[in-house]
């Protein structure tokens, strides 16, 4: 009892809680990130603001130009140019079809049959990157010249004729025809298909095929149940690589075209460094980016993958 009584021992006091050190380095991410955004911002958004006044200016170059909110240009521009809209679609289109069909079969034979020629392989893809853009279509020129061994070959085996059926040459020549401009881009543009499919097909564990083998699945069941499935964002980030810049490209039109291959980026060329009307190129550039913009969108959701390459 006297033990229960006794009073109890006096508390000692705490130490006051410290509070953590703060990390100097949390802001470093943040310093890290600010190049980029200011690039960004001075390179991107700027110029993108200011394209977007211009496209609803009136007035010319003598009096000056002011914004007046005239949104006709957008309606004039697409009024008056909308074949090379629909020209500038059909030749990205036709080109990035060919450079998948030529790029795929060339990127599973590096990603999987290549051995040890896969990085010579490689190097040859990547070669026209070592001449400029300009020099590698004027080769085409030269490739595609009337009576050249490339057009004889091909009035040979009577491809002319059915090019002359499409609409897509004239005669027995090539050079100013769409077929030239269409094999100027698919050349031009060829390595951006084939380095995101080689990077996703080498990503594909080679077990799966094993597995479709075991199952008793012959070759063109396992390319089209299992490779060509798990190869998808190759394929969607190559087809968009080689899309979006084929559909605004000038040089390959204006070289090895004619005026009646002319493209929505001749058109914007002419007008910002010919004509000189900023207004209508500025909307021009703008209504091209909004289409790109909506058909990658939808193409993006269709295919079904959201994990580009």
């Amino acid at each position: 009892m006297a033990t229960l009584t006794e009073a109890p021992p006096p508390l000692t006091p705490t130490a006051p809680e410290k509070k953590p050190p703060r990390r100097r380095g949390r802001f470093t991410p943040y310093w890290l990130l600010l190049p980029g955004i200011l690039w960004l911002l001075v390179f991107f958004a700027l110029p993108m603001i200011y394209q977007a006044s211009t496209s609803v200016q009136t007035g010319s170059l003598e009096t000056g130009y002011k914004v007046t909110w005239h949104f006709a240009t957008y309606w004039d521009a697409l009024a008056t140019y909308w074949p090379q809209f629909l020209r500038s679609i059909l030749y990205a289109g036709a080109a990035t079809i060919l450079c998948l069909v030529l790029g795929y079969p060339l990127a599973y034979l590096i990603a999987f049959r290549a051995g040890r020629w896969r990085n010579l392989i490689m190097v040859l893809v990547i070669a026209p990157f070592f001449t400029s853009f300009l020099i590698r279509t004027l080769a085409w020129k030269t490739i595609l010249a009337d009576g050249g061994p490339v057009v004889s070959a091909l009035n040979s085996l009577h491809v002319l004729d059915v090019t002359n059926w499409l609409g897509w040459t004239t005669g027995d020549r090539v050079l100013a025809t769409p077929l030239a401009v269409v094999c100027g881009l698919t050349y031009n543009f060829l390595p951006f298909m084939i380095l995101p499919l080689y990077t996703s097909l080498e990503r594909i564990d080679g077990r799966l095929h094993e597995a479709a083998g075991d199952l008793y699945a012959k070759p063109a069941t396992t390319f089209r149940k299992v490779t060509f499935p798990l190869s998808m964002p190759g394929v969607v980030s190559g087809t968009l690589l080689t899309f979006i810049p084929a559909a605004g490209d000038y040089v390959n039109a204006e070289l090895l075209g004619s005026t009646d291959t002319r493209m929505i980026g001749n058109v914007i060329q002419t007008q910002f460094l010919r004509i000189l009307d900023y207004p209508t190129a500025a909307a021009l550039s703008f209504i091209l980016m909004a289409a790109i913009l909506l058909m990658v969108t939808f193409y993006i959701r269709k295919s079904g993958t959201e994990d580009l390459v």
